[in-house]
Order: C-alpha cells, then sequence, then structure tokens
C-alpha cells in the first residue's frame, strides 16, 4: 500500500521587534538544551575512551569489544594492546584508567593508587589457559609440570626448543614465576607474538610453543591454516593425570597451567571503563567467553520453555 501524503497548513505568525527577541531567546534555549556529539560527556555507554589490554589475550577482547560496539552506538573505545610489562607502565603512569590483563595487581600496584586516594576496582570475567603446542607430528604429547619445571631452568635434557610470544609478555612472566626463574634456559626463545608462535612451531617439529589458548580456540583468519599443523599437550599437575586446557578443566582447575583474566578500573566516576567492565561480567559478555571456549567468570543462566 503506497504511503499518503499528508498536507500540514502552513501559517506563519509574524515576527514584530518583541516577538523576535522571544524567538531568538527561544532558538538559544534550545541550542543550550541540545549539545552537539563532540561536546558529548563520557558515560557507562557513550562518549570515548582507551582501555589498554594485554596482546596476548587478543581475540578474546576483540570479540567482546565487537560485540560492545554493535550494541552501543554511541561509545567509542580503542583498545590498546601491548604485551603485559609495557601495558603495566601505561597504567600505573595514569595516562589510560581502565586496563585488561591476565592477572590481578600486585599488592605493590594497589598501593601505588591507594597512595593516590585512587579506588581501584578489579572484576575477573574469565579463565584462560597457557597452552603448550607443538607441531602435529609429534609423537611426545604428554610433559608433566615438574618437567616443564626443568625445562625452562635448561635441566631437561630433550632437544627440544622452547618458543614464546614475547620477551615482556605475561606467559614468559606466567611461567618465569611457575618455575621461580629470573632468566631461562638458552633453548629458550621469545618471538614477537602469538601468531608467530604457532607459524613457527607449525613448521618445526622439534619446537614447543607458548601461548593464551584463546588464540588457539578464536584464531585470526591469517593463521588458520598453521593451527591445523599444531596439536595441544597434555599437562599433569598435583593429580598425576594429563589433561589438556579446555571449559571444564580450566574451570575445575584440573588443567595446571590457568590465569584469571580481569579489568581493572580506576576511573574513580561511572565512565566506559565502567561499562565495559558491566558488559564482561553481564550475561553477554559471559556467553560470548562460554562460546570461545575459554571458562567464563559465571555461567550465564539458561531459560526453558515447557509447552
Amino acid at each position: 500500500m503506497a504511503k499518503q501524503k499528508i498536507n500540514i497548513p502552513f501559517n506563519p505568525i509574524p515576527i514584530t521587534p518583541k516577538s523576535g527577541v522571544y524567538f531568538f531567546l527561544l532558538l538559544l534555549g534550545l541550542f543550550a538544551c541540545n549539545p552537539t556529539k563532540t561536546t558529548q560527556q563520557e558515560g557507562i555507554i557513550s562518549g570515548s575512551t582507551t582501555i589498554v589490554a594485554d596482546e596476548s589475550i587478543f581475540t578474546i577482547v576483540d570479540d567482546e569489544a565487537e560485540i560492545f560496539a554493535l550494541n552501543y552506538k554511541q561509545a567509542q573505545i580503542k583498545f590498546n594492546y601491548q604485551p603485559e610489562q609495557k601495558l603495566i607502565k601505561l597504567f600505573l603512569s595514569d595516562s589510560i584508567k581502565t586496563a585488561i590483563m591476565a592477572r590481578d595487581l600486585t599488592a605493590q600496584e594497589k598501593q601505588h593508587f591507594l597512595a593516590q586516594k585512587i579506588v581501584i576496582r578489579s572484576n575477573r570475567f574469565a579463565i584462560d589457559g597457557v597452552a603448550l603446542i607443538a607441531h602435529k607430528q609429534t609423537t611426545d604429547t604428554v610433559i608433566t609440570v615438574q618437567q616443564l619445571k626443568e625445562a625452562l631452568k635448561g635441566k631437561y635434557k630433550n632437544d627440544k626448543t622452547w618458543v614464546f610470544d614475547n620477551a615482556q609478555s605475561s606467559t614468559v612472566a606466567y611461567l618465569m614465576e611457575l618455575a621461580g626463574v629470573k632468566t631461562l634456559a638458552s633453548n629458550v626463545y621469545a618471538l614477537k607474538s602469538n601468531k608467530e608462535v604457532i607459524k613457527y612451531v607449525s613448521t618445526h617439529p622439534q619446537a614447543v610453543g607458548v601461548v593464551s589458548l584463546s588464540w588457539l580456540l578464536r584464531p585470526t583468519p591469517d593463521i588458520e591454516t598453521e593451527i591445523k599443523n599444531v596439536t595441544l599437550l597434555a599437562l599433569s599437575g598435583d593429580d598425576n593425570k594429563y589433561h589438556k586446557p579446555t571449559q571444564s578443566t580450566l574451570k575445575t582447575g584440573k588443567y595446571p597451567l590457568t590465569r584469571n583474566l580481569f579489568i581493572h578500573n580506576c576511573q574513580g566516576s561511572a565512565g566506559l571503563g565502567t561499562g565495559f567492565a558491566s558488559f564482561l561480567a553481564g550475561e553477554l559478555g559471559q556467553r560470548i567467553i562460554l562460546k570461545s571456549g575459554l571458562a567464563p567468570d559465571s555461567l550465564p543462566s539458561r531459560q526453558l520453555n515447557f509447552k
């Protein structure tokens, strides 16, 4: 059906000197009550901000950011992805108020903010796994945590080459703390990114790579071919059983190399950092984590309809 044209009669009001003053004041009031987008104040779902995020968990943060942007058109969040050491320097310098990290803040880092009377709000939103990968043709697909520690110290006698994503990354810091070392063995090498680790292992049968599980579950299109040429190693911890990282083993802690993903916010007021943190913790944000293959902080509810 065609739309009917509606004609509204136009009866102009004559403007006298007195009515002209009223008309000007009316326009002034309208402009004052309707600020332009460029002067829009930052709120929890509007305005603009920058969030610094650990580059080792880029894929899951990018998934969350994409869905958040689709739902909140007036919010403009720029994500600055950095290795952990660079990330924490930016966050402590007060240039950025919100950070997404693969760990909680240390007591010393928290004290930095407390000394300035800045309130930090930290929320865990997911559980990630530090995954060990090898070439798909390898016959050695299991390792104990003790053997891993010895390998990082250079005491585990094998011909493997170990590769990490970045010398300043959170995965390197995680495993150095696990092994209790300040320097790594001579057969342990740092590349530049998780992508490079996956590509290297896919073509080197004697290599073992260390990456975030999120890169294996949600790979970017440019490494999908390489992903098919690597396999996950199973690890044995305190229970003397071998486990691969899955949602179940991450959530129960049976996989021995788990780490918590946090969003830390020191905005002080209700800004976009607060809004994104709420989104991550909310049902939609947690469903994205669940669908990704990582373990969500809380399981989203399910509604069953009986007919």
